[in-house]
């Protein structure tokens, strides 16, 4: 290799990283400034000094209560949820080269949506037994979708179409549910389902910031495992890949950052499907996407959940919004995958 095409190979490796730098710190500053804006917008306004004030945990009247117990919260809980969705949704579209491979796709949503429906029309439980048992259903849905997919390892297409029929399965027993629900548990069981930060409480957002500080290493530890994967197994393995171990870590760590997730904020449509293709566009070609992926998610979460509060003249559940932008995505990406002769 010639002294030139060196040159221009590590040019385009700094282009690259100098990209991906820039865009993580973007995202990061947006993120910071959503937040802040939550915090200080809503039916009163309240200046940063009295927002940082009560995050040091001074007493200012009428913004403790408001900023601390309501707004803090909620603000809180979409970022560690949007975090959550987007790094699980990328860590099963790069494991698996497809993406469509997403939790919103292969029943993981629909088992936690199934299992919180249950628990709260017809076990009438509070909000901490409806978390636990979405979170104990989605590993389960996981584990149940994963066995019937593998046969001399996991094909990304088999596990998307068994997740598929899967899922539908699960939302016929959802439906059926509401179907005899009372009219007060129908109320709170759809707005479970369209996911919501309505009455976020610290009980509900701290077992999500844990799951999130212990996974999140996790998973980006194995960012380069990931990576390999996507050149297929046998090529992973040659450079050195321990193939089934790399994919079980992933798919658990995914899974239990979903579960987690949709147990506090119920199944927040298209973020862990959208989150990925979108910081694939914005840092461009090679390099892992699982940090970028994840601050997408929690930007997407956070501008949605504010939109759906203040823009509009009715107030709409975080659900609704991402709903409205990842309906139609989907739509394209499988007309697109068609055109270009790929599978479903």
């Amino acid at each position: 290799m010639s002294t030139t095409t060196v040159a221009t190979v590590a040019r385009g490796r700094q282009r690259r990283a100098r990209r991906r730098r820039t865009v993580v710190t973007v995202l990061a500053v947006l993120i910071v400034a959503g937040f802040a804006a939550t915090l200080m917008f809503g039916r009163t306004f309240y200046p940063p000094a009295d927002v940082v004030r009560v995050i040091l945990g001074q007493e200012v009247p009428g913004a403790a209560f408001t900023v601390g117990r309501l707004r803090l919260p909620r603000a809180t809980l979409a970022v560690a949820s949007g975090l959550c969705f987007g790094l699980a949704g990328v860590t099963f579209q790069t494991m698996l080269r497809n993406p469509l491979a997403s939790p919103d796709i292969i029943g993981i949503s629909s088992g936690a949506s199934a299992a919180a429906t249950f628990a709260i029309v017809v076990l009438s439980l509070d909000r901490t037994g409806v978390s636990v048992i979405a979170i104990v259903a989605g590993l389960a849905v996981a584990v149940l979708v994963y066995a019937l997919s593998f046969r001399s390892g996991v094909a990304g297409t088999r596990l998307i179409l068994i997740g598929i029929g899967v899922a539908a399965m699960l939302d016929s027993v959802t439906n059926h549910i509401l179907s005899q629900a009372a009219q007060w548990d129908l109320q709170e069981a759809l707005r479970w389902l369209t996911g919501s930060l309505n009455g976020a409480t610290w009980d509900e957002t701290v077992p999500v910031l844990l799951a999130l500080a212990v996974l999140a290493p996790v998973l980006l530890h194995q960012s380069g495992s990931l990576a390999a994967l996507q050149l297929g197994d046998d090529t992973a393995s040659a450079l050195g890949v321990r193939v089934n171990l790399t994919r079980l870590i992933a798919v658990t760590g995914a899974v239990a950052l979903i579960a987690f997730a949709t147990s506090a904020a119920g199944p927040i449509a298209f973020v862990a499907f959208l989150s990925g293709p979108v910081a694939a566009r914005l840092v461009g070609p090679n390099g892992s996407l699982l940090l970028p992926s994840a601050l997408v998610g929690a930007l997407l979460v956070l501008t949605a959940d504010f939109c759906g509060q203040f823009l509009f003249g009715t107030r709409y559940p975080v659900g609704v919004i991402t709903g409205v932008l990842g309906a139609p995505y989907l739509v394209y990406l499988i007309i697109r995958t068609n055109r270009v002769g790929g599978s479903l």
